[in-house]
């Protein structure tokens, strides 16, 4: 597989003289086209702010993130929004929608910038992840009428609209019950098939173990990784053993 990111010796600094340390400790990772990676690792080490890193999101103080072969540490900010609003999604544990706007406008909302398309084109793509997704009926219901699993699916349409080359989660699941958490692991997993990368950030066993590498973080460095088939759909329970010893023997 061809690589798509490559991080490179990252060092993400918080604080102010003295109190300053890195929560980014040298940290170098690849991720693959189509790849589908998990991040774990306990409150604080690092985990979130990776992603960020790696997204061009946030300002990294040392090592080099490259982006199908484009540096983005000395990308300017305005090209790195449009790489971003381009060719990422971006999926939280609280969606960020606008209340003062409907769920079908709240999805269409980022693709609005993109002048090559007309509403029409962006319209119809909405719909379209919105049947697919299974909300096609909410599209006129405000944010406050659906529930969170819902919203969620709103979100991953958001995210999809611009057929993003990579998709980044920060725990997409963490606020979502048991049987909503597996429909949308079902549906990351629908979107990886399709040859969109995927970069999750959780504390959840069992949504790592649905992915096919892991890594393991623990003050600002990542301790071990985690290879595993791609998810068939059968022996979770096998998968997720595994995943608990692998967090268990990086001390996580």
């Amino acid at each position: 597989m061809m690589k798509m990111m490559i991080g490179d010796q990252i060092v993400k600094s918080f604080g102010v003289g003295g109190e300053r340390r890195n929560v980014l400790d040298g940290v170098s990772v690849e991720i693959n086209e189509g790849e589908f990676v998990a991040v774990m690792g306990p409150s604080g080490s690092g985990k979130s702010t990776l992603m960020f890193a790696l997204s061009g999101t946030d300002h990294i103080d040392g090592g080099k993130v490259f982006f199908n072969s484009r540096d983005l540490s000395t990308t300017p900010e305005n090209e790195l929004s449009d790489i971003r609003r381009t060719q990422m999604g971006f999926v939280f544990q609280q969606p960020t929608m606008l209340k003062q706007l409907n769920i079908f406008d709240n999805i269409i909302l980022p693709s609005m910038r993109d002048r090559k398309k007309n509403a029409a084109e962006i319209s119809e793509k909405a719909k379209a992840l919105m049947n697919r997704v299974g909300i096609a009926e909410l599209e006129n219901r405000d944010i406050t009428q659906v529930s969170g699993g819902q919203l969620q699916r709103a979100g991953i349409c958001r995210a999809l609209m611009n057929s993003p080359k990579i998709i980044f989660g920060d725990e997409p699941t963490g606020a979502l019950n048991s049987k909503s958490a597996q429909e949308i692991m079902d549906l990351f997993s629908e979107i990886n098939a399709d040859g969109t990368a995927i970069l999750l950030v959780t504390h959840d066993a069992k949504v790592a173990a649905r992915t096919e590498r892991i890594l393991f973080m623990r003050d600002g460095k990542i301790v071990s990784e985690l290879k595993l088939p791609k998810f068939n759909g059968t022996d979770l329970d096998g998968r997720v053993e595994k995943v608990t010893v692998n967090m268990l023997e990086a001390g996580i």
